[in-house]
Formats: structure tokens, sequence, C-alpha cells
């Protein structure tokens, strides 16, 4: 099982080898990856058998920014008729899993095989457990199963605390229908990605105040309000009127480049369109002088050397805090609801708290 297997969005294959590359260089897995433009996923063939276990041990998946999945395993050719019998065949070299998720990459081609996984799978998973080969056991591997075709699939192992929360990285979130717009789901789900949901009630309730920068017409607004915040909209166009209705939120028309808070707020929320250097300097800034104690940002990506640019940004980031002698920290990850850029996450660990309204 020398193959580490990893979903990404289609068109950052590149950037997916790029990442891995340099990850496998810095921990001494000898190996190249490759990938087809387009595919929406990427492999990194190992040249020692180990290769693939030992990169998975020594790099944390929520660390990755464009890779949505990774498994470490091998291809099969499966048979129009029996494929049961040839997975559980190979599985003889597997160990004892404890969960199963059957995936499919994320192109059109990949979607119409959703139908057949998920009837597979009742078959598959009862196969499995009649041949002693699934438990359910959160602390064993998950045997990952990604279909490439109905006679083409990748059998991947990874840990279930060292690999996407959701099958294909793919969050299963629900549009609310009382938010202004589907860029809501964005803030959603990195607060799933970089806030421990035991933690949500302590870093994102009632008593806390927030900034949203470019707010406009308000769907990221739309979840400090749901979590009881008081929110400050900052943006030259309208907000939507249910936002305004609830009282929790006071909409200035000001450059969010300029605005600064009167007061240290605990939350900063940005989703402007913009050079990602730009909105990374603010980012700095408002963590760096005390403005936010968190902040969650988007970084807009150049048409190339995306992860490049990203890497550089954050590094950047990091060297101004360093310069400045404060402990924050940094997360970057391109989310499923992420297009043509990436999502940072902020947390200031030497602030004190801003006091309650």
């Amino acid at each position: 099982m020398n193959t580490l297997f990893m979903h990404c969005r289609p068109g950052f294959e590149s950037e997916v080898c790029s990442e891995i590359s340099e990850h496998a260089a810095r921990l001494n897995v000898a190996g190249y990856a490759k990938a087809k433009t387009a595919s929406a996923y990427a492999e990194f063939i190992c040249t020692e058998e180990d290769g693939a276990e030992r990169l998975m041990r020594g790099q944390r998946f929520a660390e990755l920014i464009f890779p949505r999945q990774w498994a470490r395993g091998i291809f099969i050719d499966l048979p129009e008729t029996d494929r049961i019998s040839v997975i559980l065949a190979h599985m003889a070299d597997f160990p004892l899993c404890g969960s199963l998720w059957l995936e499919m990459v994320d192109t059109n081609d990949g979607k119409e095989l959703s139908n057949f996984c998920k009837k597979f799978e009742v078959h598959l998973r009862k196969a499995l457990m009649a041949a002693g080969k699934l438990v359910d056991d959160a602390h064993k591997p998950r045997l990952l199963l990604t279909f490439k075709s109905g006679r083409e699939v990748f059998m991947g192992l990874a840990e279930s605390n060292n690999s996407a929360m959701w099958p294909m990285g793919i969050p299963r979130l629900k549009f609310p229908r009382e938010a202004p717009s589907r860029s809501t789901l964005k803030l959603e789900e990195a607060w799933h990605h970089f806030i421990p949901r035991d933690q949500w009630d302590e870093r994102l309730h009632s008593d806390m105040t927030g900034v949203d920068l470019g707010a406009a017409p308000g769907g990221w607004t739309w979840q400090l309000v749901n979590r009881g915040m008081l929110v400050t909209a900052i943006d030259n166009g309208p907000m939507a009127e249910s936002l305004m209705d609830t009282g929790l939120v006071q909409h200035l028309m000001a450059d969010g480049f300029t605005f600064k808070p009167k007061q240290p707020v605990d939350w900063m929320v940005c989703d402007i369109v913009e050079k990602p250097a730009r909105n990374a300097a603010m980012l700095e800034e408002w963590i760096g002088e005390g403005h936010c104690r968190e902040a969650v940002v988007n970084l807009k990506l150049p048409m190339k050397q995306r992860y490049a640019e990203v890497k550089r940004l954050l590094e950047r980031i990091a060297d101004g805090f360093k310069a400045r002698g404060i402990r924050v920290e940094i997360g970057c990850k391109q989310l499923y609801h992420d297009r043509e850029e990436v999502t940072c996450h902020l947390r200031r660990l030497d602030i004190k708290k801003p006091k309650s309204r």
C-alpha cells in the first residue's frame, strides 16, 4: 500500500501535488506526485512500501490546505458481477477496520456513481462484518473505497482522527432558508473545520461581539447573529432587512479596509474580494493590534502558483506575529464551499477576552 490518494477541488490537482511533495520531502519519504487536470484527485507514489503510512503518520491532515481527503492503499479492478468477493480477497492484506466509507471523486462522472455506492455499501458492509474484517470501533483505521467507476476502485486506509470529518471531505450542511445568501455556508463550514464541536459553546456564544467586513447582504453576519452575537456589519451595500430586524446588527457604510472597532471584539470575519496580500495584511493587523481575538478571512487566489502564494502569505503572517512577540494559532484550508480561494482562521492566544456586553 505505497500509494497516497487525495481528493481535491477540480482544477487544484497541481496544488495538492506541490503541497504533499513538500511534506514528503520534510519527512524523508521518497516518491513522486502525479495528477490529471480536472480529475479532482491526486496521488503520491511512494518508492518504499511503508512510505504512505509514514507520510500520514508524520503529517496532520487538518493542517493540509488543498487535499479534502486522503487514504493509503491500492487500486484494484472489479468484475461486472461479484465485486464483493474480489474486495474481500484483497482485504486479507488489510487490518481489521473500525468504519467504512464509500466515496467517489467530485466530478460529474463521479457523482453519477452516488446511487450505486449507496446501494452497494449496504451489501458490502454486511459481507465485511460477516468476514470479521469490520467492527464498530473508532480507534481502528477507517476503510475508504473511492470508486473511479463501477469497475475500478481505490481501497484505502486512514485513521478516523487524522482524516476528513466527512466522506470526500464534503460537509453535509443544510442551507438555512433565513440566511440572505449561500455564502453563509462558507463560514459555517469554517467553524466545523477550525473549531472542535465541543468548544462551540465556549467560543461562539451570545455574550460575544463580532465585526463582518464586506458584509452585504449578510450571509456571514447571519451566522454570527444565529449564535446570538452583537454584530457590526461594514459594507456600502444594503443588508437584508430580516437581519436588521433582529436588533443585533449595526450597519455602517464604511470601507472595510479602514474601519477599526472602538472596542476589541471577539470575532472578525471577512469575505471581501480583494488581492490576497491585502486581505492577509488586514488579517495580521486586526489580530496583531488586538482588535479581535479570532478571525475568519477568505484569501482569493491568483491563477498560477497558488500553493506557493498561500504559503508565502502564511509565512509572512507568522513572521509578523513573531516580530510582535505574540502567540497566534493559524489555520488555512480550501473548504468545500470555497472556489478560487482559501479560508484562514486565526486565534490569538495571549490576549484578554473582550468584556461581555
